[in-house]
């Protein structure tokens, strides 16, 4: 079976099940884990299917939100590498606003010691990796937690971003596309991101390939009020064109 027809018939598998694991997978089309791995990057760059923690599920479903601990372990090299670059762009004892997310909490890892910043997050997992950092003047920002996110959303968190004026935002999103802005599951997620970008002078969006194309349905904002897409080698030279057209400088890491 060539790889096209080995796709069309995942895809088909997950539409009539609602999901797929890649183990199952392997087996039912005698291939490796890592054959079906690529496979699903395949569909999901494709819009087809969005990929979860050992599997996928068909795209479109708008509800949906995968649980922090599945998005830290989907694209890790990218995300490594997309925290990595984002480093070069702290000031140097200035003031950064954190996102919540997967790739967020890595750039929080890799913040060196020397580093002296201040750092506003309304993130707990954010905050957890600062909180005993010697050069970080750490503020959380409270609010209703949401336990997929690990993030605190709502009036309080709202009314805290709304008194800050930040150096850089480090903002994330579940999708981004030129026609489709910066989208998101959650309205109140949402609420807040666009609380942050309103709070930061420029904004940087920290974003892996596999988000290209994704759109969710609470929109927060557009490409046009990011400065700087960092995101990995997967984005297509066209699409990064397309992202680039819209006025934010591109780096793939």
């Amino acid at each position: 079976m060539y790889a096209p027809e080995r796709q069309q018939a995942i895809l088909r598998l997950a539409r009539e099940s609602g999901r797929v694991d890649v183990l199952s997978l392997a087996e039912e089309f005698q291939v490796t884990a890592e054959t079906v791995r690529r496979d699903l990057k395949a569909l999901d760059r494709a819009g087809l299917l969005r990929r979860v923690h050992g599997g996928a599920i068909p795209a479109g479903r708008l509800d949906f939100e995968p649980d922090l601990a599945e998005r830290d372990a989907v694209a890790i090299d990218e995300k490594e590498r997309i925290a990595a670059a984002a480093l070069g762009e702290l000031p140097t004892d200035g003031s950064v606003i954190i996102d919540a997310g997967s790739t967020a909490v890595r750039l929080a890892a890799v913040i060196p010691l020397e580093a002296h910043l201040t750092v506003v997050t309304h993130a707990l997992p954010v905050a957890a990796r600062l909180a005993d950092h010697p050069g970080i003047a750490l503020h959380l920002v409270g609010g209703r937690v949401r336990h997929r996110t690990r993030a605190a959303v709502d009036a309080w968190a709202l009314n805290a971003y709304s008194e800050i004026n930040a150096d850089v935002v480090f903002l994330a999103t579940n999708g981004f596309s030129p026609k489709g802005g910066l989208t998101t599951p959650d309205l109140a997620e949402a609420a807040v991101k666009r609380a942050m970008i309103s709070a930061a002078r420029r904004v940087v969006l920290l974003a892996d390939s596999a988000k290209f194309g994704q759109e969710h349905f609470a929109r927060f904002g557009d490409l046009a009020q990011v400065d700087l897409l960092i995101t990995d080698t997967g984005l297509g030279s066209d699409d990064t064109l397309a992202v680039a057209g819209q006025g934010p400088e591109v780096v793939r890491a």
